[in-house]
């Protein structure tokens, strides 16, 4: 019907009036699209067709088959529209650039989206419909609890990839789900659209996933099964490449993880070394002892860490005056007010206490004519002070950039 209805309207150019009342009216109807993205999936393109119209037949939903052409040249846009199914093209090429412009297309209220290869079970959505209606924005299948045959993922994506990946998720971004990159999932139209999602590639998956959690949107998993798909190629996903794009996606989306935490580990462990040796050599074991060069480790530590750390409040604060992501709850009065005086001051102070330091160590390098430094407290205080200085010219710089943000505004 809904296909019809276009149609309709593309060719008549009389009363485009009538025919936009026409069209919404078809939209309105439709409560669930399922899309499938398709690219040179001749094989399994009318098998994956039927089973989807099978499952409106047999529940009764009013729904519609969207398929979400990607450039195919092996006909299958012709016999998705053969077996009844709505075709848009997409000339963006990706998975996730195909997926976004059937969104956008779509006429239903909830989508559910899969791949056309006859892997997923378009005839048993019941549970993922149901799930929809109850509120949920995003719905994610589960194939370890659906069950995998044999034969249906490869050794890597099961045992390594996929487990991986959703133990990020989870740690990074708390996403109630066990399978990440389940490639069945509904969601509500709307929502979905409503979080500018953009990336065009394979990790779309992630980034739908990743920015629901970020908003706080109802994630849900229900269990669906997988299985061998019907086609006689290789599957357009490449395992080290799109795992990498996953993985960088995760980690951009988190400077936390990416920046802070690691800065503030680096920090603490440079911060103890250089407190407990800033006095004298210790002695740890009878044959192991610490002194002046692990506190130069030390303070290397402490300048890494420092520069992490700052780099994970500029990502923040960029991320956020972009709308990448969400407000950071208690640090956005924090993000939001690291202006440059504020900042210079900070550094101004630790910038002044190294120089002061410095010159003490000069003065007592002086005392012996320059010549060799035999006294080790001299090459303490040297480091340490070197390292606030240091430290100071990197705070002050990234106060310069945070500042450079806001030139636009």
């Amino acid at each position: 019907m809904a296909a019809e209805l276009v149609t309709a309207r593309l060719s008549s150019g009389q009363d485009h009036t009538s025919s936009d009342k026409t069209l919404d009216a078809g939209k309105s109807s439709v409560e669930l699209t399922i899309l499938m993205p398709c690219l040179n999936e001749a094989e399994t393109i009318e098998v994956c067709v039927r089973k989807a119209l099978g499952f409106f037949k047999r529940t009764g939903i009013s729904g519609e088959v969207l398929i979400a052409d990607n450039g195919s040249t092996d006909g299958s846009q012709g016999m998705a529209e053969a077996e009844g199914a709505r075709v848009v093209a997409v000339p963006e090429r990706g998975y996730g650039a195909a997926l976004i412009g059937g969104i956008r297309a779509a006429h239903g209220r909830f989508v559910i989206m899969g791949d056309a290869d006859d892997s997923y079970d378009f005839e048993n959505l019941d549970t993922m419909v149901e799930r929809l209606r109850d509120g949920a924005d995003l719905v994610m299948g589960n194939r370890f609890l659906g069950g995998i045959e044999e034969g249906a993922m490869p050794f890597l994506h099961r045992y390594l990839g996929n487990p991986v990946l959703s133990f990020l998720g989870k740690l990074f971004f708390k996403i109630p789900v066990s399978d990440f990159h389940c490639g069945l999932r509904g969601f509500n139209r709307e929502t979905m659209l409503s979080l500018g999602l953009q990336s065009p590639g394979m990790e779309f998956a992630s980034e739908m996933v990743v920015k629901s959690a970020l908003h706080e949107r109802r994630i849900e998993e229900v269990p669906t099964t997988l299985r061998p798909d019907g086609r006689s190629r290789p599957p357009h996903l490449k395992t080290w490449r799109d795992g990498w794009r996953h993985l960088r996606f995760l980690l951009l989306h988190s400077p936390e993880w990416l920046f802070l935490y690691p800065g503030l580990l680096m920090i603490g462990l440079g911060v103890a070394g250089t407190s407990m040796l800033a006095l004298g050599a210790v002695q740890v074991t009878p044959h192991i002892q610490l002194d002046i060069h692990t506190l130069v480790a030390a303070c290397f530590s402490f300048l890494i860490g420092t520069q992490l750390v700052m780099f994970s409040a500029l990502a923040r604060r960029y991320a956020m005056m972009e709308g990448v992501l969400p407000p950071a709850g208690s640090m956005k009065k924090f993000l939001l007010g690291m202006t440059l005086e504020p900042i210079l001051q900070g550094a101004l102070v630790l910038f002044i206490a190294g120089c002061v330091g410095t010159v003490v160590a000069l003065g007592h390098w002086a005392s012996v004519g320059f010549g060799p430094i035999v006294y080790n407290g001299v090459v303490r205080i040297l480091v340490i002070s070197l390292t606030a200085v240091t430290a100071s010219i990197q705070i002050a710089a990234s106060g310069f950039l945070a500042s450079v943000f806001t030139l636009r505004r």
